[in-house]
């Protein structure tokens, strides 16, 4: 994302072991920031079945006995209960192979306690990112006028707040390639699903097996949760059975990526026109490096190109939060500068941010300029720069001689950026 006036970006990492990113209009929008950061840590400590000390795997310990819950925790086994009904079994906290026959639990909501009915283990996975996110949109909104939360992909738009939100390509994983599609969110939900970038992580819970027909499933709704529940649904549905049950959640679309190719989609995605693929691309891959155990802030990181004249022709990536930091990246930051004296245009407005959690990232370039005009053949130096606040800065660079065959350079990191890789090839190799 790139701020517009009136607006904050906020970015962190390591949250719910993925990355945070969240645009606020507000008055205190630390204030909004912190409290969407507490209510996601609360819930945590409640929903969280990777922690072997939250209250749900406290929770699990326990068997054929009735136990005091919290709200939370009691309403979320309780939407589960609904979408395990609601797609005959492809939706539960189970994924053993047969171990869906249930029921795992028993809920007494007059007396707010549950009561664990059998040995299978519980993830609570699916949608519970979404019941999260949403829970921390609203505790952000008390400080806020509108905001857009996004984590690991997921998101949710609250108040004066509309966002173009657009839907990844799930065979081409650079961070920065051309959109599938795109669709505008103002008082939704949007929840993504599917194997492309995390493998095989699904799995059918009547079948123990993971589902190989649909490659990505993108549901937008009013709420989070059903937006989280059908996306991960219709990666385990087929497309007439996904078909049928979005045709019965109120405000429900969806966009199916097949394993082959092919697309369906609801009536309220706008498709997004396909770029020619270029003859050749560049490839940047580099690695950031990651602090284990705690949150953090993404590091500043910008990604470019420049002519044999040291022009700068592209700015393939720009990561940042604050325009006023933006200097701190002074090898972009001076080339952007000597670009908007000739061109007369601010690039640090038109260039989208990542969303991942750090580690490995792949970006190209596709061989044109800012204005997507293809460049001359000859030399360009491919720019890598990083810079984290109280930390450290790295600056990598490396000719790639666009007359010449197919070469792939390998970089030596520092300590922000930890690897890196260019790779010069035909667009579409390996």
């Amino acid at each position: 994302m790139v701020p517009r006036a009136g607006q904050r970006i906020y970015n962190q990492e390591n949250v719910l072991g993925t990355s945070f990113e969240m645009r606020v209009e507000s008055l205190t929008p630390d204030r909004a920031e912190a409290a969407a950061l507490a209510e996601i840590d609360r819930l945590a400590e409640i929903l969280s079945t990777w922690d072997p000390e939250s209250e749900v795997s406290r929770w699990a310990r326990t068997r054929d006995r009735a136990v005091r819950v919290s709200p939370e925790l009691l309403e979320v086994l309780g939407l589960y209960d609904q979408w395990r009904g609601r797609t005959g079994g492809a939706i539960s906290a189970t994924f053993a192979a047969g171990a869906d026959g249930g029921p795992h639990w028993a809920l007494d909501r007059a007396n707010g306690t549950a009561t664990h009915l059998s040995a299978a283990p519980i993830a609570l996975n699916s949608f519970t990112k979404s019941y999260v996110i949403e829970k921390a949109a609203d505790a952000a909104m008390k400080h806020a006028s509108g905001v857009a939360v996004n984590i690991g992909g997921d998101l949710v738009v609250k108040g004066r707040m509309t966002e173009r939100v657009q839907i990844a390509n799930p065979f081409d994983d650079t961070e920065n390639s051309a959109p599938l599609a795109s669709t505008l969110a103002a008082g939704m939900a949007v929840a993504t699903s599917g194997p492309s970038r995390r493998g095989a992580h699904i799995v059918d819970p009547r079948t123990g097996k993971s589902p190989q027909h649909i490659a990505s499933a993108t549901v937008i709704a009013p709420k989070a949760t059903d937006a989280g529940a059908l996306a991960t649904a219709f990666t385990i549905l087929s497309v007439d059975e996904s078909r049928k049950l979005a045709a019965r959640v109120p405000g429900a679309q969806f966009l199916l990526v097949k394993a082959g190719g092919g697309i369906v989609s609801s009536p309220g995605f706008l498709m997004a026109p396909l770029a020619q693929a270029p003859a050749t691309e560049v490839v940047v891959n580099l690695e950031l490096a990651r602090i284990e155990g705690q949150r953090y802030r993404r590091p500043y990181l910008a990604v470019w190109v420049e002519d044999k004249d040291k022009f700068p022709v592209r700015t393939v990536a720009l990561w940042f939060q604050k325009d006023r930091w933006l200097p701190d990246l002074r090898g972009w930051y001076r080339g952007d500068r000597l670009r908007l004296l000739a061109e007369g245009n601010e690039i640090a407005q038109s260039v989208s941010s990542a969303t991942r959690p750090p580690g490995k990232y792949t970006l190209k370039w596709d061989g044109k300029d800012n204005k997507g005009v293809v460049v001359k053949p000859g030399k360009y130096t491919v720019y890598i720069e990083a810079a984290r606040e109280h930390g450290g800065y790295d600056l990598l660079r490396q000719e790639v001689d666009l007359t010449g065959g197919s070469k792939q350079f390998t970089l030596t990191g520092g300590s922000e950026i930890t690897s890196a890789s260019v790779d010069f090839r035909k667009a579409g190799g390996h």
